[in-house]
């Protein structure tokens, strides 16, 4: 509300809540520091979990970062932020999406510091800027290069990304099938590779243990066969992938059809029989002994497919249908009478087999898969959920690896090297930017200081020798939670993509920005009830 004339001009909502200035900053960073502080515990092999409870209650156990914060109802408009934060990282690099969060929340804090010393936002804004821009410079001298054939490398940096989760013990045996099957899917375009996850299918069964789970060169589906008379084994098999029902398609308009005696209804029946049988002939024309079909399949039709022994499955859905086409060869094709010969591909075995207590379809031996599965197996539901996200995690990494050839030494040896460098490069900014500069280098201190408090270690000592280490030119010098020593984290295994830290680095820098930009907030009446009526709801409570 403003004044004119001692007159009240009313220009906002009744009820909204305004709140601006450096209050505003403050409210902001202190809801993005609370959700930093709630991930924190979870970074590195030997961080802890959090047990997720929602409202119906459904329980979650999981020391995953983007897992953690896509299941807490967060209502602050800045902690949705860090939110979204985390999912970006989670889909642009699969890993770092706790420590991207932990890094944003310390540049916050340091920000504040500055802030309270009576530096504008937007010279903190350039300092950190100016700041990434030379960390990302450092990232690119320190990484070094990996090629796809280096199957070594890349199962050490499936395993670094596998390391602290639920999967940790059998982290050797599932490294070994995530590079088979990256290594299996990439494809190459114009010098570069390409490795599309959407290729790669995980299939989740309880029962067995995780080391029982499989890899399938092909596809697995979560379908049985459609009729009891079809074979459930086929051999060499010829497969036809069809999108259209095999079905008699009702009219798109309302008709009406006038049968006056028994024997013109038994010649309808018997033009719709004609009718699905030839649709079966056809199929069995082109040589098909396998059919996959996206839609329904008349039970008549599966009548004649069973009496010419052809293995069916219907209902796939559009991901499993490209899937199979990648795997075994196979066109789709948008209607039956569109089969040829040509269309049809190619698997040594199709299979119906009994998996605990569903039975699913496999799809193996094909001759040059570029589809594949990982049939993952646990022997309880939360066990199996945190291996696929372990799996997602380590899939992930591993084609960043093979896309763009380059990697770094974990344990916080690169965090560790652009603080040194970064301080070094401060010295030559002046002005109130140096600071920022600095508090920059000083907030990714966080990374080795979590992994060493994590495990229990002192973390002035760790930071003590990490830092002598680096100084001495020691670049890959990292944290070793398991022993306590600072060593050569590439000598040690511990190996990330590049693309991870990168991204990192500069998806934090930019949400720290948005947020240290932001001096006004205006919460209309209606976001103030929405919230007071979460107040005392049980769902979403953490718990280490």
């Amino acid at each position: 509300m403003s004044t004119l004339s001692g007159t009240p001009v009313i220009i906002l909502k009744e009820g909204t809540q305004r709140i601006r200035g450096r209050d505003a900053r403050r409210a902001n960073i202190l809801a993005a520091k609370v959700i930093s502080e709630a991930i924190k515990t979870t970074l590195g092999p030997k961080g802890m979990d959090k047990m997720l409870v929602d409202s119906l209650g459904d329980v979650v156990v999981t020391n995953d970062g983007a897992t953690i914060l896509d299941e807490i109802d967060v209502e602050h408009p800045a902690a949705k932020i860090m939110v979204e934060l985390s999912k970006t990282q989670d889909n642009e690099a699969g890993d770092g999406t706790t420590s991207v969060v932990i890094l944003a929340g310390e540049l916050l804090s340091k920000a504040e510091e500055l802030l309270n010393k009576n530096i504008h936002p937007v010279v903190i804004i350039n300092g950190f800027r100016k700041a990434s821009s030379k960390a990302l410079e450092i990232l690119r001298n320190m990484s070094l290069h990996v090629k796809k054939e280096d199957t070594e490398t890349l199962k050490k940096i499936a395993m670094t990304a596998m390391h602290g989760k639920s999967t940790a013990t059998e982290r050797e045996y599932l490294a070994d099938i995530v590079v088979k099957v990256a290594q299996t899917v990439a494809e190459e375009r114009d010098g570069k590779y390409f490795v599309d996850l959407d290729q790669i299918k995980l299939v989740k069964k309880q029962g067995k243990s995780l080391k029982e789970s499989l890899l399938v060169k092909g596809v697995v589906l979560d379908k049985e066969v459609v009729h009891a008379g079809m074979p459930k084994t086929v051999k060499e098999a010829k497969i036809a992938l069809i999108k259209s029902p095999l079905e008699i398609e009702k009219t798109e308009f309302d008709a009406e059809i006038d049968i006056r005696d028994p024997l013109q209804m038994k010649q309808f029946m018997d033009e719709e029989t004609k009718m699905l049988r030839e649709m079966v002939e056809k199929i069995k024309k082109v040589g098909a002994n396998v059919v996959f079909c996206q839609k329904g399949i008349d039970d008549m039709a599966q009548h004649f497919l069973a009496k010419a022994e052809i293995l069916a499955v219907r209902r796939v859905s559009s991901k499993d249908m490209d899937r199979l086409a990648k795997a075994t060869s196979a066109r789709i094709v948008t209607n039956v009478d569109n089969l040829t010969e040509r269309d049809v591909g190619y698997a040594g075995l199709v299979a119906q087999r009994k998996i605990g207590d569903d039975k699913m379809v496999f799809i193996e031996g094909c001759k040059n898969p570029k589809a594949m599965t990982i049939l993952i197996r646990g022997g309880a539901e939360h066990v199996v959920d945190e291996a696929e996200r372990a799996l997602h995690d380590a899939l992930f990494v591993v084609k960043d690896s093979i896309e763009d050839g380059l990697i770094l030494p974990g344990g916080g040896a690169v965090e560790a090297e652009i603080i040194k460098e970064v301080k070094k490069y401060a010295e030559s900014v002046s002005g109130k930017e140096q600071l920022a500069i600095k508090s920059f280098a000083d907030a990714l201190e966080i990374i080795p200081r979590s992994l060493a408090e994590n495990a229990g270690l002192d973390p002035i000592e760790i930071m003590s020798k990490l830092t002598s280490q680096h100084k001495e030119g020691v670049k890959n010098a990292g944290v070793d939670v398991f022993s306590g020593e600072v060593v050569d984290m590439v000598q040690n295994g511990v190996i990330e993509p590049w693309r991870v830290k990168k991204h990192e680095i500069k998806s934090a820098v930019e949400a720290a920005t948005m947020i240290l930009r932001i001096d006004d907030i205006l919460a209309a009446k209606g976001v103030e009830e929405k919230t007071g009526g979460k107040e005392g709801k049980e769902g979403g409570e953490e718990t280490e």
